[in-house]
């Protein structure tokens, strides 16, 4: 992706959006193309926008933050999702919607500022800003040694138990780190979270079956075994694997 990232901001206060808006206009790498203040009305103006980013508030009358979202996953080009609110306790199901991330009001600036550089990652800015940075390989400590493995090398991870387990050409690795401290390290190399679980590299997805229930199973080249895709990841995967 080449230029600014088009951001709308969606929230019934007046006070919140111009409050988000100008707090992200310290951010050269993003455009704000328009703002709406219902449910109803995000879902019109992403369709006529096309934003990249839509920053959602949660409670809102009528169609909720939630239930927007929903719609939204339903469209051709699905935007990523910044759920914005003031309670807490809706932050599970937001990354059941496959949220990028989740804002709490008021707003930290430092928080804020941290979910920029993952949307920045998503969207390759930041290795495009600076193209000739290293940019460097995920350090796994194994029997009292630090393993660094490329990222291109790695085919799937997966979260068993206590630990999780990245699945390389060059073979099966540990580590204590939890899937989604590994998912921000690794957004920009390409990898998608497709289940609680999982975490793949789309340069070796090779087939989706369908499964049962809207969900699916995705087979990875050279390896036998199938990984479970959730049905609430379903389109943002075919989204990002397919040529529009």
């Amino acid at each position: 992706m080449t230029g600014s990232i088009k951001v709308l901001i969606v929230d019934d206060e007046p006070y919140s959006r111009d409050e988000l808006k100008h707090l992200l206009s310290s951010f050269h790498s993003i455009q704000i193309v328009g703002e709406a203040e219902t449910g109803e009305s995000a879902i019109l103006k992403t369709i006529e926008l096309q934003p990249d980013v839509v920053f959602l508030d949660v409670e809102m009358p009528k169609l909720s933050g939630m239930g927007a979202a929903k719609a939204l996953m339903e469209l051709r080009k699905i935007p990523l999702i910044v759920f914005t609110t003031a309670y807490p306790q809706f932050a599970a199901e937001a990354f059941r919607l496959n949220a990028i991330d989740y804002l709490l009001k008021p707003y930290d600036e430092e928080q804020l500022q941290d979910t920029i550089a993952r949307i920045d990652k998503f969207f390759n800015l930041d290795m495009e800003l600076d193209s000739e940075k290293f940019s460097g390989k995920l350090a796994v400590e194994a029997d009292g040694e630090i393993i660094y493995l490329e990222p291109k090398d790695i085919l799937y991870i997966i979260k068993e138990e206590k630990m999780t387990k990245l699945i390389t050409n060059n073979g099966e690795f540990e580590t204590k780190s939890s899937l989604k401290d590994l998912e921000n390290k690794l957004l920009a190399f390409g990898f998608f979270r497709i289940h609680k679980s999982f975490l793949v590299n789309l340069e070796y997805v090779v087939r989706l079956t369908p499964w049962f229930n809207g969900a699916y199973q995705l087979q990875i080249a050279g390896r036998k075994e199938q990984l479970s895709v959730s049905r609430n990841y379903v389109k943002a995967l075919r989204a990002k694997l397919e040529i529009k």
